[in-house]
C-alpha cells in the first residue's frame, strides 16, 4: 500500500516539475514585440546604418539598434538623394509603433525640424 502513495508522489513531483520548467521557457519567449514612443534617428540603413539590403531604404536608431521599417518608405519624406534626404542625412523622427520580429512597424512617423 505505501508503495503505492510513493509512486503517485513521485509522479506528481515529476509533472510539478516539467510543468514548471514549460512555464519557464515559454514565459522566456512571449514577449515578441517591444512598443516605443520616442525621438529616434532616422535615414537609409544602407548608406548610413552600414545595413544589409538590395536597396535603399528607410530605417531607425532605436537605443542603439537599427531596425528597417513597415508603414513608411525612404521617399515618402522628401526626395532620398536631396541634400537633406535620408540617403544624404541623419535626420530626427518622433516615432510611434513596435519591433515584431526584428522590424519597426510604423504607427506614427514626425521628421522633426533641422536645426
Amino acid at each position: 500500500m505505501r508503495l503505492g502513495i510513493r509512486s503517485k508522489t513521485n509522479k506528481l513531483k515529476t509533472l510539478t516539475t516539467f510543468l514548471g520548467i514549460l512555464v519557464i521557457t515559454s514565459c522566456g519567449t512571449v514577449k515578441e514585440t517591444k512598443r516605443i514612443s520616442q525621438v529616434v534617428n532616422a535615414s537609409c540603413g544602407i548608406c548610413h546604418f552600414d545595413m544589409t539590403g538590395d536597396e535603399c531604404d528607410l530605417a531607425l536608431e532605436i537605443d542603439g539598434k537599427y531596425y528597417y521599417t513597415v508603414g513608411s518608405g525612404i521617399d515618402e519624406h522628401g526626395d532620398s538623394h536631396a541634400p537633406d534626404g535620408f540617403c544624404n542625412a541623419i535626420r530626427k523622427a518622433e516615432i510611434v509603433g513596435e519591433v515584431k520580429h526584428g522590424v519597426f512597424y510604423i504607427e506614427s512617423f514626425k521628421l522633426l525640424l533641422q536645426n
